[in-house]
């Protein structure tokens, strides 16, 4: 067992992939040289070579596209959009091949292809560098989108991304980089949780608190604070956003009769939306209290100095868990005026 930081598990299990196939190529802007601007393949290149680890220019279309006509041909890519914000001029490439080439094929054509994006703010930068596009990308058939939110899942699913043979949209938290844990890189794929699959990250009784990738973090720590008011709360780190696994939400929210979800980015559209429609869908007579969201403001992201008011939060969090518990809540007590 090694103690990583979050970066480091994304590099362990990357130079896994590349040492059991050699079909495992990675492509981005500065990921060679440098290491990339966070360091993640830092080292890579020097290992496997650069016709393995590819410095590309500054096109994230032409990136995609590389990557498509290289999946065509029996590599298992792995890109790197440098920043969230930067993903959108590859969208078109993403959405209109990437997602649905193998449908239009009738199955013959695979698109094992892995697009690692390090979304989210709190690293004080500004909008195009702390984005939270996920939902752009679970409204997409044809796609697997995932969020990492620990050390461990790290190593292990962006293996699992490499090895799937459906296109992986890897979203990864960049302000958790730095976070440290224990990583066991003997762990076998076969025996790991599915990549599609939720975890139960705390058991509790008294509500649901759904989540993923920098606010998972968050939410335990919530469930911490929770337990000195005497309220006991269940996490579920989703893990996969599209698809969605309901079967461990269905089965908390119908032991507690309560949600709360928390996201990063904005509520309009967002992917807290379609789980509490979801969930109201499948769930509605075990509801105690409509589902809550707790999430990012409809806004452009804001400036650095604004983003701690924009971030959902330990305090905005708990003040949800209140609203779905009947208590007074003080920030919509606030804008109500009381």
């Amino acid at each position: 067992m090694s103690v990583l930081t979050f970066g480091q598990a994304i590099n362990a299990g990357l130079r896994k992939a590349m040492d059991q196939d050699p079909k495992v190529v990675l492509m981005g802007e500065d990921i060679g040289k440098l290491g990339g601007v966070f360091r993640i393949t830092d080292g890579l290149q020097k290992d496997f070579g650069a016709h393995r680890v590819i410095d590309t220019p500054l096109a994230e279309a032409g990136i995609l596209g590389t990557a498509v006509g290289l999946a065509y041909r029996g590599y298992r890519p792995v890109v790197e959009i440098q920043f969230d914000g930067f993903v959108y001029p590859a969208f078109d490439q993403i959405v209109c091949q990437v997602a649905k080439l193998h449908y239009r094929t009738r199955g013959a054509v695979s698109m094992p292809l892995t697009i690692r994006v390090p979304f989210g703010g709190g690293i004080g930068s500004p909008e195009h560098h702390s984005e939270s596009p996920e939902a752009y990308f679970t409204h997409t058939s044809g796609l697997r989108v995932i969020s990492v939110s620990n050390p461990q899942d790290a190593y292990t699913m962006i293996q699992q991304a490499i090895a799937s043979n459906d296109p992986v949209v890897f979203f990864e938290p960049k302000r958790r980089y730095h976070t440290k844990g224990e990583v066991d890189e003997e762990a076998e794929l076969s025996t790991a949780l599915p990549m599609g699959r939720a975890r139960v990250a705390v058991e509790g009784t008294d509500a649901t608190l759904v989540t993923y990738g920098p606010l998972v973090p968050t939410a335990l720590d919530a469930a911490t604070a929770a337990l000195d008011d005497g309220v006991s709360l269940e996490v579920i780190d989703l893990r996969s956003l599209s698809p969605l696994d309901y079967e461990p939400l269905v089965a908390s929210v119908r032991k507690t009769g309560r949600l709360v979800i928390a996201h990063e980015a904005a509520q309009s559209g967002g992917l807290g939306a379609e789980i509490a429609a979801g969930i109201t869908e499948r769930c509605f007579e075990y509801l105690e209290a409509p589902p809550i969201r707790v999430t990012g403001f409809d806004i452009p992201y804001p400036p650095s100095k604004l983003e701690t008011h924009h971030l959902p939060d330990l305090d905005r969090i708990l003040d949800g868990v209140d609203h779905v518990l009947g208590r007074p809540y003080a920030f919509r007590a606030q804008e109500a005026g009381a």
